[in-house]
C-alpha cells in the first residue's frame, strides 16, 4: 500500500533508466524540502543508527490508530535528505494504523534503492523506517 505521492516517485524511477539519473532525482527531492529549524535538531528528534545526522519530527492530526501521520525531516547529507523525501511520500498522510501496515522494504525495493545504496546508507534508511514505525506505534497506543 503506497500513497499516490510515492506511486509518482515509483513511476518517475521507471522512466529514469540510469541509476545516476535516479540518484540526482533523489538529491533534487531532498533539495526541495524545507530545512528543519535548529530548535528541532535536538537529541529527541535525532535518528540513531544513521551515519549522517538525521532528524525526524512527527506531526499527528487526531488521536489513536486513526490519527493522520505526517512528519518533517532533515539531514546534513543531500542524498539522505532525498531519502527522507521518499519516506515522506511513502508515509505522510496515512493513518498511524496504515503506517504500520506499509511494507517499506517491498515498496522501497520497487525503486531499486537497496541495489545502489552503500550498506551504511541502507542501514540508515532502515533506521529511519524503524523510527517512523515507532512513532506511529506510540501514536496508536
Amino acid at each position: 500500500m503506497a500513497s499516490p505521492d510515492f506511486e509518482e516517485i515509483a513511476d518517475t524511477f521507471e522512466f529514469l533508466d540510469d541509476w545516476e539519473d535516479r540518484y540526482r532525482h533523489v538529491i533534487d527531492m531532498g533539495k526541495a524540502m524545507d530545512p528543519l529549524e535548529d530548535a528541532l535538531r535536538v537529541p529527541a528528534t535525532k535518528v540513531a543508527g544513521c551515519a549522517s545526522q538525521v532528524w525526524i519530527v512527527p506531526k499527528l492530526e487526531g488521536q489513536g490508530p486513526g490519527a493522520v501521520f505526517r512528519f518533517r525531516g532533515d539531514s546534513d547529507a543531500m542524498i539522505v535528505r532525498g531519502l527522507i523525501a521518499i519516506l515522506k511520500a511513502l508515509y505522510s498522510g496515512l493513518t498511524v494504523k496504515e503506517v504500520m501496515a506499509v511494507d517499506a522494504s517491498a515498496e522501497l525495493a520497487r525503486l531499486g534503492l537497496h541495489d545502489h545504496l552503500s550498506s551504511q546508507r541502507s542501514n540508515g534508511l532502515r533506521a529511519m523506517v524503524e523510527r517512523i514505525r515507532g512513532l506511529a506505534r506510540q501514536a496508536a497506543a
